[in-house]
C-alpha cells in the first residue's frame, strides 16, 4: 500500500500517514508559468494499492485538477488499484437540478474521477447519500458522527442535551447523532431561504427551553444558517448552543460572523485545509478525522469491513 497527496490538505495527509505508520509517496506536484499542473511520481508504484488523499475545497477547480492528474499519472505508472480519498468533495451541493437549464455538477465530477482512472472512492459525509450512485465504481461514505459523539460525551457529559437540525433536510443526520447521544431529544429549525447564501429563521419545532443545544450539519459555508439558528434557539430559551459541522468551508466573512454570533463554539473537522483566520478564531475548534480515515484505508487495503467502523 502507498499513500499519496496533492496540495489541498497536507497536514491531514501527514496525520493519516502517521496513523498508518507509512511515509507519503515522493511526488512532485507543481505548476507551469501559465498555471498548468504537472505531476511526477518519484517512486515505483507498479502493482501497488495506492490511496490519493485530496480534498476538493477552495480553490476547488485547482484541487480537483490536481486529483485527476495524479490519478492519471498513477494509472499510466501501472498502479494496481487507485483509491481517491476525498475527505471533502467539492461540487457535492450541486446534486440535482434546482431549476431549468442548470447542471448536475456532482455527477460530472464523479464522471471525471472515474474516467481519470480511479478504481474506488472514499469520502466523509457526502452532502447527499445518493451521490454514491453517481460513481460507477465502489464508493465508501464515512460518517463523522462517531467522532463528534465521542467529543460531545467527553466535553458535555451531564448536560441536558438536545440535538438540533438547522433545516428540515438535515433531520436524518441529526437523528443519527441523537441516537449516539443516548437517544437525546431532537428539534428542527424551520427556515425559509430567500436566495443562495442567505437564510431567514421562521420557527423552531420542539421545546428547547433550558436545553443545551447541539446544532449538527455537514457543511458550513457562509455560516448564515448556523448563526441565525443559534440566535433563534437562544431566544427560545436554550441554555447554550454549540455547533458540530463536518466540513468547514467558511467562505467570505463566515469566520467573523461566527465570532459575533450566539454560538458558544463551532466544532469542525480538518477535512478541509483552512486559512489562517480560522486558526485565530476563538470560537472555532478542529476535530481530527485522521484516525477515522486511516482506519478505513487500512480496512480497504486489507479487504475487511468498512461499515463495521460505525457499529
Amino acid at each position: 500500500m502507498k499513500l499519496m497527496t496533492g496540495n489541498s490538505n497536507l497536514p491531514l495527509a501527514q496525520a493519516i500517514a502517521g496513523y498508518l505508520e507509512l511515509p507519503l509517496t515522493e511526488a512532485l506536484v507543481r505548476r507551469f508559468a501559465d498555471e498548468e499542473i504537472f505531476v511526477e511520481i518519484q517512486e515505483n508504484v507498479r502493482g501497488e494499492d495506492v490511496f490519493v488523499i485530496q480534498s476538493t475545497g477552495f480553490p476547488a477547480n485547482d484541487n480537483l485538477m490536481e486529483l485527476l492528474i495524479i490519478i492519471d499519472a498513477l494509472k499510466r505508472a501501472s498502479a494496481k488499484r487507485i483509491t481517491a480519498v476525498i475527505p471533502y468533495m467539492g461540487y457535492a451541493r450541486q446534486d440535482r437540478k434546482p431549476g431549468p437549464r442548470t447542471p448536475i455538477s456532482a455527477k460530472l465530477v464523479a464522471n471525471l474521477i472515474t474516467v481519470a482512472g480511479a478504481d474506488r472512492v472514499l469520502s466523509v459525509d457526502l452532502h447527499a447519500g445518493q451521490i454514491q450512485g453517481f460513481f460507477d465504481i465502489p464508493t465508501d461514505n464515512l460518517y463523522a458522527a462517531p467522532v463528534m459523539s465521542a467529543d460531545i460525551h467527553a466535553r458535555f457529559k451531564g448536560k441536558n442535551l438536545m440535538v438540533v437540525s438547522p433545516d428540515v433536510g438535515g433531520v436524518v443526520r441529526a437523528r443519527q447523532l441523537a441516537k449516539r447521544l443516548d437517544n437525546a431529544p431532537l428539534a428542527i429549525v424551520d427556515k425559509r431561504r430567500e436566495r443562495a447564501g442567505e437564510s431567514e429563521v421562521m420557527n423552531i419545532i420542539g421545546d428547547v427551553e433550558g436545553r443545551f443545544c447541539i446544532l449538527i450539519d455537514d457543511i458550513v459555508d457562509s455560516a448564515g444558517t448556523l448563526c441565525n439558528a443559534a440566535a433563534a434557539l437562544r431566544e427560545a430559551g436554550a441554555e447554550d448552543v454549540v455547533a458540530y459541522v463536518t466540513h468547514g468551508v467558511l467562505s467570505g466573512g463566515a469566520v467573523a460572523r461566527v465570532e459575533g454570533s450566539a454560538l458558544r463554539e463551532l466544532v469542525i473537522t480538518d477535512s478541509i485545509g483552512n486559512h489562517e483566520s480560522i486558526g485565530r478564531a476563538g470560537k472555532i475548534r478542529h476535530l481530527p478525522i485522521a484516525p477515522l480515515l486511516g482506519e478505513a484505508i487500512k480496512r480497504i487495503a486489507d479487504e475487511t469491513s468498512v461499515s463495521s467502523l460505525f457499529d
